[in-house]
This record gives structure tokens, sequence and C-alpha cells, in this order.
């Protein structure tokens, strides 16, 4: 009876420590279809959101740099593979996205 209750107590943890990791993804990159080509701090095919940080950190043109990219995509800076655009992205939702990405 004991292991029985241990091991629910661990499987409980373990579901409550994915569901902190899932709810560090902003809605914002959700809503976008940003997490299909990215993840917060592995590449995925799309780099990780955390080396998008280091690459721009302390870069004063970063905002705007990240804002072009988002919404008319690009290619060249993390490999072959390009970067679909994504016009149809808000300006508020663009800013938030990057505001949380340069923030790792």
């Amino acid at each position: 009876m004991k292991s029985i209750v241990i091991s629910m107590a661990v499987a409980a943890g373990l579901m409550i420590a994915g569901s902190a990791m899932a709810a560090d993804m902003p809605a914002v990159a959700k809503k976008n279809n940003c997490t299909a080509c990215h993840a917060i701090d592995k590449k995925v095919v799309g780099p990780g959101w955390k080396d998008v940080a280091a690459k721009y950190k302390g870069d004063a043109g970063a905002v705007a740099h990240l804002t072009t990219k988002i919404k008319k995509g690009g290619s060249g800076v993390w490999g072959k593979m390009p970067m679909p655009a994504t016009p149809k992205a808000s300006d508020a939702d663009v800013k938030e996205l990057i505001d949380f990405i340069l923030a790792l």
C-alpha cells in the first residue's frame, strides 16, 4: 500500500512539473503557430529561443530586427531552413513574443 501511495505521489509530481514547463511557452506563441518550429530551450526546426536571446543580448537593434524577421520571414541566420513570414501576427503579439524571448 505504501508503494502505491509513493507511486501516485511521484506521478502527480511529474504531471505538475510537465504542466509548469508547458506553461512557460506563452499563449501568443501557440496562437501564431510558433511552436511548430521553435521551443524555448532546444532547436526544433528553428533555433531555441534561449539561443536567440543569447545571440541578441545587448543588441540595441534586436527588437526591430526580430520584428522584421517575424513579420517578413528570413533565412541564412540559423541554417538553411527559411523562417516563413507571419504577416497576420498583430504588432502587440509580435512585441509580446519578442519581449518574452529576449527576457530568457
